[in-house]
């Protein structure tokens, strides 16, 4: 699986090298607060209801590193930690309890980077933790898969104000993610040494493990965040 990101990746900054760079050296950070909802599902049946999640909220945080050397791909990490339990009980217990560490790993190119912006690139997504079925069963989870990356994005001249949706996708090996968010910014701050702005926008995580552990897991995350985005 590695093999096969490795040369997508290679073959990707190849016939992208002339667009794909950043003028200068940059790093981003993004630190948010997402507030989610959602589903979950572990049944053997599939014909088996969905659960509804609780309603909680976690730190995400995200870093890119960019720059102007030709081919390389600039780099971002992102991560949250997925925790959560199902609205009904049996006994005093959740039907599951989640606690998942969700990482994305992404290399990725700067197609424009004008007034409109657009990124594409690929990765992996890496999951790992448990859900525990009614505490009597615990499910370990770890998988990693690759993805694809895009992103797309445009800026107001002379207000401070921008908009960006993200997307990660990935349908491979009976494991299915869909990783969709659109935000709005306000920079606060905008001068040659940083640039600093609040987000607000909407995330929605969908997983499928089909037959993972004779079971199919399926998990649905979906909420809006908010943040401070930071680039120097």
């Amino acid at each position: 699986m590695m093999k096969i990101l490795k040369i997508s990746m290679l073959a990707l900054g190849t016939s992208l090298c002339g667009l794909a760079q950043a003028d200068v050296i940059g790093v981003k950070g993004d630190l948010s607060y997402w507030n989610y909802n959602g589903e979950a599902n572990m049944a053997a049946q599939t014909s088996a209801p969905d659960q509804d999640l609780d309603r909680k909220g976690s730190a995400q945080v995200s870093l890119a590193f960019e720059h102007p050397i030709p081919l390389i791909p600039n780099a971002k990490i992102r991560y949250v930690n997925l925790k959560s339990q199902t609205e009904n009980e049996v006994a005093g217990q959740p039907v599951y309890d989640l606690n998942i560490d969700h990482t994305d790993f992404i290399l990725y190119y700067e197609i424009l980077d004008t007034i409109v912006n657009t990124d594409i690139g690929l990765g992996a997504t890496s999951l790992n933790g448990d859900v525990k079925t009614l505490g009597l069963s615990k499910t370990d989870i770890d998988k990693t898969v690759p993805v694809i990356y895009g992103s797309a994005g445009v800026k107001l001249p002379f207000t401070g104000l921008s908009a960006k949706a993200e997307l990660l996708y990935s349908n491979i090996n009976d494991t299915k993610i869909t990783d969709a968010q659109a935000e709005l910014q306000y920079n606060f701050i905008d001068n040659l040494l940083v640039d600093v702005g609040l987000t607000a926008g909407y995330r929605i995580l969908d997983i499928k493990l089909d037959d993972y552990e004779k079971n199919d897991l399926k998990f649905n995350f979906k909420g809006p965040y908010i943040g401070l985005d930071v680039h120097f």
